[in-house]
């Protein structure tokens, strides 16, 4: 007997992080909350839909989701609960804030090359001058300058050790 097609969803790039994916879910939980509540109005009772966020219209376009179908809220709401419990998690800190346009290159390029369901989180960590440090549920990479400059320290001494000494000479202008 045939089972029911698979549905492969899809993530818009306006959820990037676990804030994304549980606001959406709340909002997709209010529109359901309102179906019901307009289902028990009477026959002829003007009602106006609530309206929806970019990022939901979005989501329900990109995985063909009608949401004024029941069946359908219910299956991204589904997708929304699993990825919350399931989707891989990075924590990425950087010097200062990274740009919308940055970091949606990132979201990409990590949706291409590691886990197309993968969610960013983007902190702040002043203390690492540049570069950034990524950390996930049992890792972290370190690729600040800051770190960069530790691990070379020893060779940056050797050199100020080993370079011929430097002596000032007045010059004419401070005569």
């Amino acid at each position: 007997m045939a089972t029911a097609k698979e549905h492969k969803f899809a993530l818009p790039p306006l959820i990037t992080g676990p804030g994304d994916v549980s606001r959406t879910l709340l909002e997709i939980e209010q529109l359901e909350e309102y179906m019901r509540a307009a289902a028990l109005r009477k026959n002829g009772t003007s009602t106006k839909l609530p309206k929806m966020s970019r990022t939901l219209e979005r989501l329900a376009e990109i995985n063909d989701a009608n949401l004024l179908q029941a069946a359908d809220r219910q299956r991204l709401q589904a997708f929304l609960g699993s990825l919350q419990q399931h989707a891989p998690v990075l924590h990425i800190s950087f010097a200062s804030e990274p740009s919308a346009a940055f970091t949606a290159k990132i979201i990409e390029w990590l949706r291409a090359n590691i886990s197309k369901y993968v969610l960013v989180q983007i902190g702040l960590q002043p203390s690492i001058a540049a570069g950034c440090i990524v950390r996930t549920t049992n890792k972290s990479f370190d690729f600040s300058l800051r770190k960069n400059l530790t691990k070379s320290r020893g060779l940056l001494l050797d050199s100020l050790k080993s370079a011929p000494e430097v002596v000032a000479t007045p010059t004419e202008a401070q005569s």
